[in-house]
């Protein structure tokens, strides 16, 4: 299975300096590394994935990425997400397909990102390829800050919602849900002249409503075709959640 076109695939890592809830916190130091350093050591790990690059908007995260060799480019401050700073990269950086990899997974699987390049090699007729994996908890099935997924037959999403979709109505109080609702992974592949298009619409009432850019692709009538994963998205929002990834890098369990 091989790209056409340009001919190759790039990931791109946004990483925005001034996190709300933990600024900085790409550049917190793993094992020696700058977080966003991890991100991008496991996104070049994928077989499809011919470059890499860090977009940020700030000078701190260039010069902390000069040392070990990260590409980065300079992207205006104003994007609302890190989709739009992609487009921003896209227009100076030819290729057919682009990654949005979130900056703040270091443990993200190279497996993950190759399952959304095939898919979109797989069928010409959809735009853009994302991710999900079971859930089996009904904590994490109830909780709005894991955002969940419902896809038709064909394995196009059908919405996505912080609410429990799909909703068991005959629900007898013995849960099972494993196989009925699954969690979206926040990685997506476009591309290029989807991920331009899509760069300049504007936002939706379903996305403005749940607080999920990717929604405003569905409201505009567009498929996002999503493939199964067993990667457990493991991201850092707090610096609770830097300790966690601290302590499994440290024990070995993920490999640069």
């Amino acid at each position: 299975m091989t790209l056409n076109g340009s001919g190759d695939a790039i990931a791109v890592i946004p990483a925005r300096f001034a996190s709300t809830r933990f600024p900085g916190k790409v550049l917190a130091d793993i094992a020696g590394l700058p977080l966003v350093a991890h991100t991008y050591n496991r996104a070049i790990q994928s077989k499809h994935v011919s470059s890499a690059v860090v977009a940020t908007d700030d000078d701190r995260v260039v010069e902390a990425l000069k040392p070990h060799g990260i590409p980065t480019i300079m992207t205006r401050a104003d994007h609302q997400s890190g989709t739009d700073r992609m487009a921003e990269v896209a227009r100076s950086h030819a290729a057919e397909i682009y990654i949005n990899v979130q900056g703040d997974e270091p443990l993200i699987d190279p497996g993950a990102i190759d399952a959304c390049i095939e898919a979109l090699l797989a069928d010409p007729g959809v735009p853009v390829a994302t991710a999900r994996r079971p859930l089996v908890m009904e904590e994490q099935i109830r909780d709005p800050n894991i955002v969940k997924v419902v896809t038709g037959v064909n394995g196009r999403a059908l919405y996505f919602s912080r609410s429990v979709i799909p909703h068991i109505r005959d629900e007898r109080g013995d849960w099972r849900p494993f196989h009925n609702h699954w969690q979206h992974i926040g990685l997506y592949a476009f591309r290029r002249d989807f991920l331009m298009a899509y760069s300049a619409l504007e936002a939706t009432p379903l996305e403005q409503l749940e607080k999920l850019e990717q929604l405003r692709i569905l409201e505009n009538g567009h498929p996002i075709l999503v493939v199964d994963t067993e990667y457990v998205s493991i991201g850092v929002d707090v610096p609770e959640d830097l300790e966690r990834v601290r302590k499994l890098i440290s024990q070995g369990g993920v490999t640069e």
